[in-house]
């Protein structure tokens, strides 16, 4: 008799755990996979690239240069010399949003005080 309660509160114990975790697992989906390139394009595209990373080969994903546009990822041929023009692009569009939206610096000298009235500021990588 003593053997059947131990049982009964055993199973109803992992059944409590089995629940609280089913609860908790679909509370909390799981985080979507991380997916590769298995094929390239060579078509160039004509979308705004807001940005890109290199993805080296380890079958099954390819080499390629993953392109980000608003709508999608491109999984382009590195080897296309429009690439290479692209990135470029894409590195100079960045500098000067950089360089257009970035403040003044901020200074407690007054400008009047400076030599030549002008300052200079360093820009981080």
């Amino acid at each position: 008799m003593e053997t059947q309660r131990i049982l009964m509160r055993s199973l109803a114990v992992v059944f409590i755990a089995s629940v609280i975790w089913t609860i908790t697992v679909s509370a909390h989906p799981v985080a979507k996979e991380y997916t590769c390139c298995t094929v390239v394009s060579t078509a160039e595209f004509t979308d705004p690239i807001i940005g890109f990373r290199m993805q080296y080969e380890s079958l099954p994903c390819v080499k390629a240069v993953i392109f980000q546009t608003e709508q999608k990822e491109f999984c382009i041929d590195w080897t296309r010399p429009w690439v290479q023009k692209k990135v470029m692009q894409f590195f100079r569009a960045q500098r000067n949003k950089h360089l257009t939206s970035a403040p003044p610096p901020a200074s407690s000298i007054s400008e009047h005080t400076c030599v030549g009235g002008s300052t200079q500021s360093a820009e981080s990588s």
